[in-house]
């Protein structure tokens, strides 16, 4: 891969470009890939976060497969244990920063390291606590859309968060669903 006046080129292993590719030079031009990838993992964190599982489905093809600390199996089944997890907090939220990702056509693995910090009202819960992930993602592009074929959730480390929360104070706050503050917005950049 060489980075080249603010574009991102990688070597291509295919002959010919595919539609959101260009090749220059023998080198492959990713038009925005990296970005719609990206992309992907961030609308599954505010899914999470905001208990929409639309939004989560819609990070994973029909077909994917999840491996996630206490869950192995398919996207269906993972909605529906994700549907019994979330309730049992009163919040969370993921945050994710170093993402990479290698891209071979219609094909990516990508890897997000992250944090998830996961609390309840009763700041003494040994349910309150904060871990380090990598998410290892098996991507690819059907049908004109890039989304996770198969997930690996790999937690590195782990701490208890009780007692460790302060209060809020005054301003708005996060909800989960369709009345959190997101959806009010992108509801009025859609009218």
């Amino acid at each position: 891969m060489a980075f080249r006046k603010g574009y991102i080129f990688a070597e291509s292993r295919t002959p010919a470009a595919k539609p959101d590719e260009t090749s220059i030079g023998g080198m492959l031009f990713m038009d925005g890939v990296k970005q719609d990838i990206y992309e992907v993992v961030l609308k599954y964190c505010r899914g999470v976060d905001r208990a929409d599982m639309s939004l989560v489905r819609a990070a994973y093809h029909e077909d994917a497969m999840e491996h996630h600390t206490g869950f192995d199996g398919t996207i269906d089944d993972y909605v529906g244990w994700l549907e019994q997890t979330i309730p049992r907090y009163d919040g969370m939220m993921h945050i994710v920063s170093n993402h990479l990702s290698a891209i071979d056509g219609n094909r990516a693995v990508a890897e997000t390291y992250g944090m998830g910090v996961h609390w309840m009202n009763d700041r003494t819960d040994p349910l309150n606590f904060t871990s380090g992930f990598r998410q290892i993602d098996r991507m690819e592009k059907r049908s004109g859309r890039w989304a996770i074929a198969e997930r690996w959730v790999v937690r590195e480390w782990s701490r208890s968060d009780a007692h460790r929360f302060m209060p809020l104070g005054d301003g708005p706050r996060g909800v989960r669903g369709q009345e959190d503050l997101i959806y009010k917005s992108l509801e009025w950049l859609n009218s």
